[in-house]
């Protein structure tokens, strides 16, 4: 059998995964507690860590995603040379 040629190397792949991880650190951030009230209303939803933080942590793993994808794969170029 032929040896398959992936479009990414084994480095996108973990750049991916580091980035999967950093965007459900993200998501899990702004979770927080719901209302144990009827009808109430919980002032935590507007903390700074829901607001501010976990959209930049998510945004931020979106960013290393496309690092990921678009990361240059150095032994193909240096295959394409010889």
């Amino acid at each position: 059998m032929k040896p398959k040629n992936f479009a990414l190397s084994k480095m996108n792949f973990i750049i991916i995964g580091a980035a999967v991880l950093i965007i459900i650190v993200g998501f899990l951030l702004m979770t927080g507690p719901g209302t144990t009230l009827e009808g109430g209303f919980e002032p935590d939803i507007f903390s700074a860590r829901r607001i501010k933080v976990a959209p930049l942590v998510v945004f931020i793993g979106f960013l290393v995603m496309i690092v990921g994808i678009l990361f240059p794969d150095r032994k193909l170029k240096q295959g394409n040379k010889a």
